[in-house]
This record gives structure tokens, C-alpha cells and sequence, in this order.
């Protein structure tokens, strides 16, 4: 499974000059719609967040799992009036909301968090290039050891990281293969010590990552 992969760096930011509102959501709970008019961005303090696409088929497509940490919704930065992709929230989540005018009035102002942003966008653009590589380049196994390295985040720490709420089935949909291959592929890295399940593992359990040993065979 070599790979050149590394887990995106943690930024931080400082949004105590930006307006912002804090809303929550239950695990399952809209945020918002493909379709919705794009007037806000979100910035996630806690919990887990899907973002997902509609095809006019009805066909859908998992796109991104976002975490702590990580921003939805910046397009509308942009001139993306329109939301095309559907979030949904994958654990209790709680958000910073800020409308578009006031980040566009902060990230003029501050400097600093406007150098922190536009790192996290380049973060997130090389990130969306390296999933397209995965998805044309590469075999299933290797797309789903890299989405659990991301899920879990930091893989030089070797500690456990705990993740609630991702089912096969939605790991499935993320690496684009069927629910019985992901089945497969995880009880192999269960019995390499990748992974440890709690509760059933074809559900919504909590499953913990060792993010060390799976970057460490990433690497191999």
C-alpha cells in the first residue's frame, strides 16, 4: 500500500473578531440543502459533518467528511450563489455560522486569519486532488486506508482516535465500492490492529483508528 500521503496539517483559527452564531445539530440533522441560496459559511467546532451530491437521476455521491477544525460552505465566498452539495450531520455537531459579508469584512481585516484561511483552502484543494487520483489510479483497499488515515486525522500521534458514526456503507460511497469489499478490507485491518470495533461493525459503532500504524503501512 505505498503512498506518498501525508495528513493534511492542523490549522487554527481565531475567529474572536468574526460575528458569528453557534447552532446544533443531531446526528442525521439537515444543515443544508443542494439547491439552498448560499448566504453563510460554517465553521465546525465539534462533531462530524457529510457532504454529499444529488444527481438529477436521484443518484448520490458522498464527497467529503469534515470534522473539528474544518470550514463548510466557503464557496459562497466565491460566486457560488447556490449551495451544490447537500451537509448533513454525522454526529452531534455543533457550528460557528458567519454570514458571507462579515468573513469577506474579517478576512480583509485580519491578516492573520486571512493567511490561516487561505492555507486551509490550499490544504482542502490538495486534498480533493489527491481523492481524484485515489479514485483513477488506485484499488479500493488503498482508498479506504487512506480515508480512515483522514478520518482520524493525525497519524504521527499513537494513540487510538475514536470516530462515531461512519458506517460501511458510507465508507463505501466515500471510496466509490461496494458495501461487502469494505466489509473485507476492514476486517483485514482489524486483524492487522489498524482498527477496533465496538458495537456492530456494519452499522453506525464507534470504531477506533490507530492512525500510526496506518500511516506507517501507507508508507510501506
Amino acid at each position: 500500500m505505498k503512498s506518498n500521503m501525508a495528513t493534511p496539517p492542523k490549522i487554527s483559527f481565531n475567529l474572536r473578531g468574526v460575528a458569528t452564531l453557534y447552532e446544533r445539530f443531531a446526528t442525521g440533522g439537515a444543515i443544508f440543502y443542494q439547491g439552498d441560496v448560499a448566504e453563510t459559511l460554517m465553521y465546525i467546532r465539534s462533531g462530524r459533518v457529510k457532504l454529499s451530491v444529488a444527481s438529477k437521476t436521484g443518484k448520490q455521491a458522498i464527497v467529503a467528511v469534515l470534522g473539528p477544525g474544518e470550514f463548510l460552505g466557503e464557496p459562497c465566498l466565491g460566486t457560488q450563489n447556490v449551495r451544490i452539495r447537500t451537509a448533513t450531520a454525522m454526529a452531534p455537531t455543533v457550528l460557528k455560522v458567519i454570514e458571507r459579508n462579515e468573513m469577506i469584512r474579517a478576512l480583509h481585516a485580519d491578516h492573520a486569519l486571512s493567511y490561516s484561511f487561505l492555507s486551509y483552502l490550499l490544504s482542502r484543494n490538495i486534498r480533493l486532488e489527491e481523492d481524484l487520483i485515489d479514485q483513477v489510479s488506485h484499488y479500493g483497499e488503498r482508498r479506504l486506508a487512506r480515508a480512515l488515515l483522514l478520518l482520524a486525522g493525525n497519524g504521527r500521534q499513537r494513540k487510538l482516535r475514536k470516530v462515531v458514526g461512519i458506517s460501511q456503507e458510507t465508507l463505501a460511497a466515500i471510496i466509490g465500492t461496494t458495501r461487502s469489499r469494505v466489509n473485507i478490507f476492514m476486517n483485514k485491518f482489524r486483524t492487522l490492529g489498524f482498527i477496533k470495533y465496538h458495537g456492530r461493525h456494519d452499522q453506525n459503532g464507534e470504531m477506533q483508528i490507530n492512525a500510526f500504524l496506518l500511516a506507517k503501512a501507507l508508507r510501506k
